[in-house]
């Protein structure tokens, strides 16, 4: 359980940098009491795209923040441990995308939530949830597969 003081402390510095955190639904009870909104990936970026904070801290792992930076460009988002994975990430890097496109050019790529930001970016325009999210953010726009970049801080 935290402490009143360090609660205190995090609301403060919230309030100082326009903060707010966003907690995935498996993050320990702890993280998820300070937490402005609890929820699974998806739902969360979708939120954190919608909140007046210009500072998005997404206590999740590393596809999450890059999914809420994605949706919220003009926003920073801080993943406070970048080692965070999730194992079904690291099933399909970006290159593995890239060769069966090659051999399957016909093919739609239709890539899940739980994949990196590279992996949607190298996702078919059409067909991936990504581009469907993005274009809700964006309109119509032609998006280029490979020039997604995070930044994270």
């Amino acid at each position: 359980m935290l402490s009143h003081h360090l609660i205190e402390k995090i609301e403060e510095l919230k309030k100082k940098r326009k903060a707010v955190i966003l907690a995935h639904n498996y993050q320990l009870p702890e993280i998820q009491d300070i937490a402005d909104y609890l929820g699974d990936s998806l739902q969360l970026s979708r939120i954190g795209a919608s909140v007046r904070e210009k500072v998005i801290i997404f206590c999740g792992v590393r596809f999450m923040a890059e999914t809420a930076a994605l949706l919220s460009t003009e926003k920073t988002v801080i993943l406070p441990d970048v080692e965070a994975g999730c194992p079904m990430v690291d099933m399909v890097k970006a290159e593995d995308v890239r060769e069966e496109k090659r051999k399957y050019p016909e093919c739609p790529v239709v890539s899940y939530v739980n994949t990196s930001a590279e992996v949607k970016a190298d996702s078919s325009s059409r067909t991936s949830i990504w581009q469907i999210l993005l274009r809700e953010k964006f309109g119509r726009r032609k998006f280029i597969p490979g020039l997604v970049t995070v930044q994270f801080t």
